[in-house]
């Protein structure tokens, strides 16, 4: 076992805001941590979502680098205690569909997606396992995103759930596509409808969560899953291979669910925007938690 990860922010010119992304390469192992840590609240803010299209651009860069082919494993994770992601950036939603800035709702969806994709296609078909981790709780695009990946490890204690219908929305940014595929239509628009947090332990059950850690050893999980799949590693991706094949979910699907997203909240009464400014109040209150 290798030591576990010490991370590195990447740089920043003077003056300019507080990364929401750190990186570590574990050489030994082939695996790139990317670890979140979005300030003022732990969500996708516009600024994590900018750094992860970078980190994106980059890894990419790198992959295609003949010379410089040291990963076969991306990590996504995050540095705030008890937090892996709260979702949506609800402050942002907010204002945006008080002003109707539908073009603004619709970027922002497209950022999202940017995101998801990159675990889904394990960077458009580049020979990369993508994994993961949360420690903590994981709502609306948080659980969104960690669903993206192709492998999904959780601690026991973590808690994911799809909270968008409180305030009579819906999650757009891959929900249903991930865990239609996953459980069937009708159990996932279940889960989505019924709004509930689910514990690790149950959504693994569910199938949904496909390594059950306990807490602490998530860490350890992820390179425990690393050794399985380098074991018998041309055949663990062939099988990803033959399931992309028999039951795709395309960036168009994802896009083209957005734009129903993006007409839904244009729906949202007074309301119904209440209960979202609560939610975000919970977020910041975490987030002064945590720190």
């Amino acid at each position: 076992m290798s030591q576990l990860p010490q991370i590195q922010a990447p740089e920043h010119p003077q003056g300019s805001h507080e990364p929401s992304l750190s990186t570590w390469h574990d050489t030994r192992y082939r695996i790139m941590w990317y670890y979140m840590h979005a300030t003022p609240r732990p969500c996708f803010t516009p600024g994590l979502l900018s750094e992860l299209g970078s980190f994106r651009d980059d890894m990419a860069h790198r992959l295609d680098d003949p010379g410089d082919s040291g990963v076969d494993y991306m990590v996504l994770a995050s540095k705030v205690p008890g937090i892996f992601n709260l979702g949506g950036d609800l402050s942002l939603f907010r204002t945006l569909v008080e002003t109707g800035d539908r073009e603004g709702l619709r970027t922002y969806a497209h950022a999202c997606i940017d995101m998801l994709w990159t675990h889904i296609s394990g960077i458009d078909g580049r020979d990369i396992t993508t994994i993961s981790l949360v420690q903590g709780d994981a709502l609306g695009g948080g659980f969104e995103g960690a669903m993206s990946a192709h492998v999904l490890v959780a601690e026991r204690s973590a808690r994911l759930g799809l909270p968008e219908i409180l305030f009579n929305l819906f999650p757009g940014m891959g929900a249903y596509s991930l865990l239609s595929r996953r459980l069937g239509p009708t159990r996932a628009e279940r889960l989505i409808l019924s709004g509930q947090v689910y514990t690790a332990e149950a959504l693994h059950e569910m199938g949904v969560v496909d390594v059950l850690a306990e807490d602490g050893e998530g860490e350890k999980a992820v390179y425990d899953y690393v050794a399985r799949e380098n074991r018998a590693r041309n055949g663990y991706r062939a099988l990803r291979r033959a399931r992309a094949l028999s039951n795709p979910v395309t960036r168009e699907e994802l896009l083209g669910i957005t734009e129903v997203w993006v007409d839904a909240a244009l729906n949202l009464g007074e309301r119904d925007l209440r209960m979202m400014q609560r939610l975000t109040n919970q977020q910041e209150r975490r987030m002064l938690k945590a720190a």
